[in-house]
């Protein structure tokens, strides 16, 4: 395959022939792509040589574990820990088993399967801090903020750095959701003020850019951006989704 990448003249009527080849090729293309714009320069040299092979590894050890969007939540994913938590809430169906099984739906970005296990959390444990906050969060991804609200208010109400203010976060997302950008500001305000989260930060740089203050928009994107080349690579891969808002904003802006 990536004889056709080099020489795509040559082999172009023999992947209108065979649709398996002409799938194989799209998806090392696209995975290719994946990795440059991600700068794994290593990686895009293995999917470039590898004839697909290369495109798979990559898509199991990086695409697919590249997070939800740039939401983290604590939890495994792999279908082994499902079936052991699983079998935990067959024979002890506690609150916490519950809640830990929604966590890593959630990282699998399956949100109907994380709510309900949030949910049955909370019918056995009604105040848990962490599974009512995280409820919310998964409640915001399935497009309800309405319903997340009140969750994610009462939670950072009771404990405003919970979760390291990603709840917070949340609850500013939610505002925004809701269009009540001016009380979302507060909030992005305060975290920035508070952590470094590239979240936070530029969506508090599209909320000033919204407002037309384009300069405090652009303070905020070249902080993201200037500090993204010194940040340990497990940091820079989880923040990719915010780096690549921040670069498309910061253009919009000049």
């Amino acid at each position: 395959m990536s004889a056709w990448l080099i020489n795509p003249l040559d082999d172009f009527a023999f992947l209108l022939t065979s649709p398996v080849w002409l799938a194989l090729t799209v998806f090392q293309i696209w995975m290719l792509v994946h990795a440059l714009r991600n700068r794994e320069w290593l990686w895009a040299f293995f999917i470039f040589i590898g004839s697909g092979l290369g495109a798979c590894w990559y898509y199991f050890a990086v695409y697919r574990d590249s997070g939800s969007r740039g939401f983290e939540l604590p939890g495994a994913q792999s279908r082994a820990r499902i079936k052991e938590l699983q079998a935990k809430i067959h024979y002890l169906d506690n609150a916490y088993h519950h809640f830990q099984l929604g966590d890593v739906y959630f990282q699998r970005e399956k949100f109907v399967e994380a709510e309900k296990c949030y949910r049955d959390a909370l019918v056995r444990e009604p105040q848990d801090i962490d599974a009512r906050a995280h409820l919310g969060q998964c409640l915001l991804r399935l497009k309800r903020p309405a319903e997340a609200r009140p969750l994610l208010e009462s939670v950072v109400s009771e404990k405003p750095e919970h979760d390291y203010g990603h709840t917070m976060m949340a609850l500013a997302e939610t505002l925004t959701a809701l269009g009540e950008t001016d009380n979302a500001l507060l909030y992005w305000q305060h975290i920035t003020q508070n952590h470094f989260y590239p979240r936070a930060k530029v969506q508090l740089a599209e909320i000033y850019a919204a407002k037309n203050q384009p300069a405090a928009a652009r303070a905020e994107l070249q902080d993201v951006l200037s500090d993204d080349p010194h940040t340990p690579a497990y940091q820079r891969k989880r923040d990719r989704v915010w780096i690549r808002r921040a670069k498309g904003l910061l253009r919009k802006l000049k």
